[in-house]
């Protein structure tokens, strides 16, 4: 190359010349990129990554321990999602801090993203926040365990099976069959039936004039059978508890019985202690109570029944079988 062209082609970087200028500006970013901002983006490197792993090892261990103590496979199934949802909000979260932090050390604007940001996020939160309610409330539930899949609760004014659940709904079968779709933010009281035990209470009616010792002593008898049968041993927690009389109504005595047993487990029991103390009553010749019989003691002490309040309603008449004038009304013939 001919010198002078060489000369002036190296004169355009001399410094004090505009391409000088440039390189020196080049030179004076890059040190301080090296000498600030990358140690800064290194070490916000270095948090996202330990970040990372504290919540993969928190939802793992989340996991674990569900699966050594859950209940069976449904709770581990919403441990599960649970655990999910919180590992892939928190790396959406730790992502986001990262990137704004890299954007801010390249020398991004970051007051226009975050004002656009802040726009958007106002409104889909304002189009959105039944389901941020519903999802928020499904989280609760989740973690303070108020209900399982196949447990039968009363929520929301319905009652029947949990058939499935997410973060958004829960699905209640009915007893009927109606299968109804909640949304979780509607539950906001759980009566929840499948937890440690059930009572049912049985309200048997004797007639007054029944000896009530003699009826307490049958019905124990009738209870401790259907306790020590060997299909519903099983199903009891305590002995059944005789209470007494209750209540005496007309010609009507009531004598509460309370079975405890597990948890939706009381049904089987109950109507087969309901088939032999009506069998018992038929056998021991003693009357049903009726709230609306007097019973009466003679004079002589010997007690009867002697009416019924309930009376026998009078014949209608019929206007279609009245037998038809033999005059004119109008004629008189």
């Amino acid at each position: 190359m001919h010198p002078f062209l060489l000369a002036a082609g190296t004169a355009w970087l001399t410094r004090g010349q505009f391409m000088g200028k440039v390189l020196d500006e080049w030179i004076d970013d890059t040190q301080e990129f090296l000498h600030v901002k990358l140690p800064h983006l290194i070490m916000v490197a270095i948090i996202a990554f330990i970040l990372n792993r504290l919540l993969r090892a928190f939802t793992a261990r989340m996991v674990y321990v569900a699966e050594q103590h859950a209940a069976g496979p449904a709770r581990i199934g919403q441990v599960k999602t649970l655990a999910g949802v919180i590992r892939t909000t928190g790396l959406a979260v730790i992502a986001a801090i990262a990137g704004m932090q890299f954007l801010d050390a390249v020398g991004v604007d970051m007051a226009p993203l975050l004002a656009s940001a802040g726009v958007v996020g106002v409104a889909i939160g304002l189009a959105a926040q039944n389901i941020v309610r519903d999802m928020l409330n499904g989280v609760l539930i989740l973690i303070e365990d108020q209900f399982n899949v196949g447990d039968t609760v009363r929520v929301a004014g319905v009652g029947g099976v949990v058939e499935s659940m997410t973060l958004r709904r829960t699905t209640v079968r009915d007893f009927d069959g109606t299968l109804y779709v909640i949304p979780n933010s509607q539950i906001t009281t759980v009566a929840n039936q499948s937890i440690d035990y059930s009572v049912a209470t049985i309200n048997v009616s004797v007639d007054y004039s029944a000896n009530p010792d003699s009826v307490l002593a049958l019905l124990r008898q009738i209870a401790m059978d259907v306790r020590n049968n060997e299909a519903f041993r099983d199903d009891f927690i305590a002995d059944p508890q005789i209470l007494g009389v209750d209540a005496v109504k007309g010609s009507e005595m009531i004598f509460p019985v309370v079975f405890k047993t597990r948890a939706t487990r009381q049904f089987a029991p109950v109507r087969e202690f309901r088939r032999r103390v009506r069998l018992a009553l038929e056998e021991k010749n003693l009357l049903p109570g009726d709230p609306y019989r007097v019973f009466n003691k003679t004079l002589d002490g010997a007690s009867n029944i002697v009416r019924s309040l309930s009376k026998e309603a009078p014949a209608r008449h019929d206007p279609t079988a009245s037998k038809a004038p033999e005059s004119n009304p109008f004629t008189g013939e």
